[in-house]
């Protein structure tokens, strides 16, 4: 570390005056008192932080400068810390030659650079064995640092155990290979340099290449392999500062660069590729400081609540359609991008020259003939530009190399992505309005091999924004909330890929209708360029469905869709939350329904696309997102629209569909199949059109065995809707539902769906669909057990369920990082017979037990609830009468329930805080 680049240096610690008045404190001692000497240096320490502090708020952008005064204030208390120790506590008038010791900062500390709660890496090395003096001065000096309160990383080595053990420890050598003189014998630390780089470096680049990129590999896929997370880890996570470091850390191994710049002397950077490489190292460094100020600890994910504070402290402000966080973290992204072009460049160029698992390759390339497709060369598994200023003769290669890497199925060599990188300004407007870019440029996207990768590589040279700069909007876009998991990039991408998966029949498992339905479409290029566009209007303000159809409207022309293609891209586009909001929020067995999602839709192929669509975009929002729950629903939607659109209005009448779903149920009960007309008379109509006819069999057969108990509690594994099956059956009463619903969250449920019927004599039969909160189902006994004693317990009054509710902690631990503002919505249209109410608010465990029991307070009859979860956020559907079972709609006693359900609310958010 150059400590000369760090201003007034003495404002941060004067270590000669803390020398001079620790050497004076000793003097006045009448015997040795380690305490007063502890509170000087923390004295010493604190006010050097808050120096450090106070000029990162001056220059909240100055990563470089803050990590090197940090360094620089470790330094100085070290050098104080080991000549006190020599000089007053352990000294030693003539010292052997085995009695010398050096100390060597190591790691990132040795780098010069660190953040404030970063560990102190250090290591001590002796010439021989330690002799007592020299252990006992270690010692010493270690419990000094403890007493700082500071996380000291120590190794006490002689210079032969150095050697050995950094020839056998990958970690121990990365260290070494940054170590740095702190203080004590700098003539025992260049023997140390001499013997490292001559013992332990020497033949070994081949081996520490290989390790590395291993080593890099596992931590991607430990970090969420993504370096567009939405919680990304500064440090470890793809495209942060530990791939900056792997680039030094191999540049140094190989031609020895003692500092970064170095690394274009060395011909492993560009000029222009290094200033990127340093300012995004110097971002990041700004955006660890922040956070480890912040937090008082050595924070490195930066997790949703930090992301507001790091960017207020980074003068990050709102603008029209972004507010500052989402800026913020989409220059973020838009660094880590940088660093992942740089890295890929550097380390595949590394691989192709050292790396060990290289050989394989090798072979296949010498059995590969060199051959050349439209003037790019393709060999070795790779296609490459056969000259520097090969793009820039004509720019439309930069779209052509992409759809030809993905043709032929070959990867992009990296210096074709160095090039393509730094040529990608080369396609203006002209290029834009080309039509052979634009046709190649389809050809890509809607590839009938997977074109994901291909993508993928264009997005990363930049290309990709470029040719289409509606997308070029979006990339490094983040979307604060807990329910995306990706920048709108990312996830775009993602969702081709999916498509393409589908097309190819790899996920008929997991998407059978999709699979079954993609080769009937018309226009499969209009569903590519749809997923591709769905989410392309995010961050300008306002819908960005109604803003991306008009962009598909202007953008397809140029793209070379037909009118007919680019009429279907713009309804996609427009229309691309329709089906989830339907299938996931609304009554399916309600008749109105089904007529208004086909009076949107219209046609089979509007219907195939927009299935297909809806299911790659949930597919792509992150983990675990998508369910078979979901697939079910949407599945139920497809065809009921399906045999609407076909039939029109000859679809069967009420009446009618009562007897093949009656006739259905006798089938599956086979010899109990007169539980039909004994125990089914007593069933109201809506109850035979809202069930399943496997729903049904089971809720006869347990209304059958139940007999004249007062409560019957069933549940059952539900295969075909990925959840658990609870049946609950009571006299009932009101507030019934309310409780069960809180008896289920107690149990650890999660209710999806709930359905609420009551027999001709007065019997509540209710159906729940649960869910673990990971979105899994109930299977095993105990989780079963536990489900029906819970709702046992309230409904005999035995369990307080309203604080114990409040007690119970959100699944999401950083849901308070956002503002949900909570909102109710009436819809007397929705339905013929409902009114359906809609309330979006922070999910909480008590939140269903709340509401349920604020709709009964307000003598209102809940016929079926649907729960959706969008991240922190839950959209609770509820369709209800008044006690007459009459719609509700009087002005002022929708306005009173709004105000109760609202306060509900409230009460959740306040038992929760």
């Amino acid at each position: 570390m150059a400590s000369s680049r760090i201003p007034n240096q003495r404002a941060i610690v004067d270590r000669r005056g803390l020398a001079a008045r620790l050497d004076a404190a000793v003097a006045e001692m009448p015997s040795f008192d380690r305490k007063p000497i502890v509170a000087m240096l923390r004295d010493a320490l604190d006010k050097g932080r808050l120096e450090i502090a106070a000029r990162l708020a001056e220059e909240p952008a100055a990563g470089h400068k803050a990590a090197a005064a940090q360094a620089f204030l470790i330094d100085q208390l070290v050098r104080v810390i080991h000549d006190h120790v020599i000089d007053h506590v352990y000294p030693l008038a003539n010292r052997s030659s085995g009695e010398r010791l050096t100390i060597i900062a190591v790691g990132g500390y040795g780098r010069g650079e660190m953040a404030p709660q970063s560990d102190v890496d250090i290591g001590f090395i002796t010439p021989i064995r330690n002799t007592a003096w020299c252990e006992q001065v270690i010692e010493a000096m270690l419990y000094y640092l403890w007493d700082l309160g500071l996380k000291v990383g120590h190794s006490s080595r002689t210079l032969d155990d150095m050697v050995r053990m950094a020839k056998q420890d990958l970690t121990i050598r990365t260290a070494m290979l940054e170590s740095r003189f702190l203080w004590g014998d700098q003539d025992l630390f260049e023997q140390a340099r001499v013997r490292f780089w001559s013992d332990v470096v020497r033949g070994t680049e081949r081996q520490f290449i290989a390790e590395k990129l291993e080593e890099r590999e596992a931590r991607h896929k430990r970090m969420g392999d993504s370096r567009y997370v939405v919680e990304p880890n500064v440090k470890e996570g793809k495209g942060g500062l530990r791939d900056l470091h792997t680039l030094y850390w191999i540049g140094k191994y190989i031609h020895r660069v003692r500092e970064p710049a170095e690394l274009v002397g060395a011909g492993l950077l560009t000029q222009s590729e290094y200033r990127a490489f340093r300012r995004a190292e110097n971002f990041f460094w700004a955006v660890r400081c922040h956070m480890h100020m912040i937090t008082g600890r050595e924070e490195d994910r930066l997790t949703f609540d930090l992301q507001r504070d790091v960017a207020g402290r980074m003068n990050f402000v709102d603008r029209p359609g972004s507010s500052a966080v989402e800026r913020f973290m989409r220059f973020y992204f838009l660094q880590a991008k940088r660093v992942g072009t740089l890295t890929g460049v550097f380390l595949a160029q590394m691989d192709e020259q050292f790396a060990q698992k290289a050989s394989r390759k090798l072979f296949s390339r010498l059995r590969e003939r060199k051959r050349t497709v439209k003037g790019f060369t393709i060999s070795g598994g790779r296609i490459n530009v056969p000259g520097d200023t090969f793009f820039q003769k004509d720019p439309v290669r930069l779209i052509e190399i992409f759809t030809l890497a993905n043709k032929e199925g070959v990867e992009v060599h990296p210096d074709a992505m160095r090039i393509a990188d730094r040529d990608a300004a080369l396609i203006d407007r002209s290029v834009r309005n080309d039509p052979r870019a634009n046709a190649l440029f389809l050809d890509l996207l809607a590839s009938h091999d997977n074109p994901e990768l291909a993508l993928r590589w264009m997005n990363e040279a930049g290309v990709f924004g470029r040719i289409m700069p509606e997308f070029g909007r979006v990339v490094a876009q983040m979307q604060f909330d807990m329910y995306h998991h990706y920048t709108v990039d990312e996830h775009t991408i993602r969702a081709i890929g999916t498509l393409g998966r589908i097309e190819a029949g790899e996920v008929a498992e997991a998407h059978p209708l999709s699979t079954q339905l993609l080769p009937k479409l018309k226009h499969r290029r209009a569903l590519y360029v749809a997923t591709l566009m769905h989410d392309i209007a995010k961050g300008r303000g306002g819908d960005h469905s109604v803003l991306g159809a008009e962009l598909a409207e202007k953008v397809g022309p140029r793209m070379g869709l037909s009118a007919d293609e680019t009429e279907l891209v713009a309804w996609l586009v427009r229309h691309h939350l329709l089906m989830s909001a339907t299938a996931f929020k609304r009554d399916l067995s309600d008749h109105k329904t089904i007529v208004d999602f086909v009076e949107v839709v219209q046609s089979l192929e509007r219907l195939r696309q927009l299935l297909i669509l809806t299911v790659v975009d949930i597919g792509a929002v992150g983990p675990g997102v998508w369910n078979s729950w979901k697939g079910q629903l949407l599945t139920d939607l497809y065809y009921a629209a399906e045999e609407r659109i076909r039939l029109g209005h000859k679809v069967h009448g009420r009446e009618r569909r009562i007897e093949i779903k009656q006739q259905q149920v006798a089938d599956l009960l086979g010899e109990d199949s007169g539980l039909v007309t004994s125990i089914g008379a007593q069933m109201p109509p809506s109850y035979w059109i809202a069930e399943a006819e496997d729903v049904i069999a089971a809720n006869l057969r347990q209304r059958e065995a139940m007999g004249s108990a007062p409560l019957s509690i069933e549940t059952q594994y539900y295969a075909a809707r990925g959840a658990t099956l609870v049946t609950a059956m009571a006299s009932d009463h009101p507030g019934l539902f309310s409780r069960i619903c809180g008896a289920i969250h107690l149990a650890g449920g999660n209710i999806i769906d709930a359905r609420i019927h009551t027999t001709r004599n007065g019997l509540a039969v209710d159906n729940f669909l649960v869910q673990d909160p990971l979105g899994r189902p109930f299977r095993e006994d105990g989780q079963m057990q536990r489900l029906v004693k819970g709702i046992e317990d309230a409904l005999a009054n035995r369990v307080k369920l309203v604080p114990q509710l409040a007690a119970r902690p959100t699944a999401r631990t950083r849901a308070h990082a956002f503002d949900v503002a909570p909102r109710v919505e009436f819809d007397n249209e929705a339905s013929n017979r409902y009114t359906v109410v809609e309330v979006n608010a922070r999910d909480r465990p008590a939140l269903l037990n709340r509401l349920s029991r604020a709709l009964f307070e307000s003598k209102t009859l809940v016929n079926s609830a649907h729960i959706t979860n969008y991240g922190e956020r839950a959209a609770d559907t509820f369709y209800v009468t008044d006690l007459l079972g009459d719609k509700i709609t009087s002005e002022s006693r929708l306005r009173t329930l709004e105000k109760k359900l609202l306060e509900a609310v409230e009460a959740t958010e306040e038992a929760a805080g």
